[in-house]
């Protein structure tokens, strides 16, 4: 029994000393910017379904970014869509391109079908900025991707994905908290630690001769994962710019949620499943410590299952009935809380985030029947749009 005990404490252990080194790296992290900043050629491509509604408002605060006009075009993938969303795009100012096919359904295959099919049409780029059709970037935002691509070294670049709406709720805030985390400190400690970090889906741009060769093969619910550690097997780094800043709006509606992170977590863990072993076997043949953290950033899991698992762990650690026995488990809280923290600290989390953590009992425990869902739904890597919500301003859904 306490052979066990001692594997399982040991096991738990492997996740916090990550978590700590990543907490520490993420302080010390600093984007480059020795080069000058070269006013690329941008391309921004935009897939979209059925997101009519939406898709103008995200063309504006493209066309409101600080950056020289000449030097920015916006493509829409107009996929599989039934309402007027190509109609809206081209209002608004987008070249757009218009996709069905109903048997290749996803973000990722209308991605790989642009790249390879329309390159006449994005030839003049010399980088192309990826951002879904329901997100708002900052005024700097094309700018600040411009001076990480000027830099010779770097071929991709990861901006810092944030939520637009954080007071809008307790899920939206402790979403909030979570991307402080996930989408800015894990990043940064990555890039720090091993030179390269996770695409994030949102706000992530390519020098365009890079996609001309690759398309986008990644056709998974989480391909921008997938296409990571695809770079990464080609040596290619995913650099990160925390100064490039787009935020996406999170719902609010128990249902809605729960559909949301049912999909991205449910494809995390099928990904986990099939590229845990491959990425192993590059570490163990190369010994490169990009393959190290790629392959603890794969496996490493979501923050409320890890908050899970610690709990039990330091459930069995209470059975001995001795002291000593919860030292680990103690050490883990701590640096589960200064991680989380950092998170905040490093982002200037608005006050309204710090208080909802106070809620993260119930999120976690919110979390338990979608984790046990996903153990018998059936996977499927379909395009499935997230329902829209409306805004704080009393706007009509």
């Amino acid at each position: 029994m306490q052979i066990l005990l001692v594997l399982i404490l040991a096991l738990l252990s492997l996740p916090a000393l990550y978590l700590l080194a990543t907490t520490l790296a993420a302080y010390f992290f600093r984007k480059e910017e020795k080069a000058p900043n070269r006013f690329l050629n941008i391309g921004v491509l935009i897939p979209a379904h059925n997101e009519e509604e939406g898709i103008g408002r995200t063309l504006r605060n493209v066309l409101a970014c600080d950056y020289p006009a000449n030097r920015r075009e916006i493509f829409v993938i107009a996929d599989n869509c039934t309402d007027s969303t190509a109609k809206a795009a081209r209002a608004a100012g987008a070249t757009v391109v218009e996709r069905t096919d109903t048997v290749n359904r996803g973000k990722g295959q209308a991605l790989d079908w642009f790249l390879n099919n329309q390159k006449e049409l994005y030839r003049h780029t010399d980088a192309i900025a990826i951002i879904d059709a329901d997100t708002s970037p900052e005024n700097g935002f094309l700018r600040e991707l411009s001076l990480s691509l000027s830099q010779p070294e770097i071929d991709v670049v990861q901006a810092y994905n944030g939520v637009s709406n954080p007071g809008a709720g307790w899920r939206p805030g402790l979403i909030d908290a979570a991307f402080n985390v996930f989408n800015h400190l894990r990043v940064a400690g990555a890039c720090l630690l091993g030179g390269s970090c996770m695409l994030k889906g949102n706000g992530m741009a390519f020098r365009t001769r890079l996609l001309q060769e690759t398309g986008w093969p990644s056709h998974s619910i989480v391909e921008d994962m997938e296409y990571s550690l695809l770079l990464l097997q080609r040596g290619i780094s995913v650099h990160y710019n925390p100064d490039a800043v787009i935020r996406s709006e999170m719902v609010r509606s128990g249902k809605n949620a729960s559909s949301q992170r049912s999909r991205w977590e449910g494809g995390r863990f099928n990904l986990v499943a099939q590229l845990t072993a491959p990425i192993f076997r590059r570490f163990i043949t190369t010994g490169s410590k990009e393959y190290l953290i790629a392959l603890a950033e794969l496996v490493v899991p979501p923050l409320s299952l890890l908050v899970l698992l610690f709990a039990v762990g330091t459930l069995l650690a209470l059975i001995p009935g001795d002291p000593r026995w919860l030292l680990l488990p103690t050490i883990w809280w701590l640096v589960l809380l200064f991680y989380v923290a950092s998170g905040q600290l490093q982002r200037n989390a608005p006050l309204s985030t710090w208080a909802v953590l106070l809620a993260s009992p119930l999120y976690i425990l919110w979390k338990i029947p979608i984790y046990a869902a996903m153990l018998v739904r059936k996977k499927s890597a379909a395009w499935v749009r997230t329902a829209r919500e409306p805004d704080n301003n009393n706007q009509k859904p």
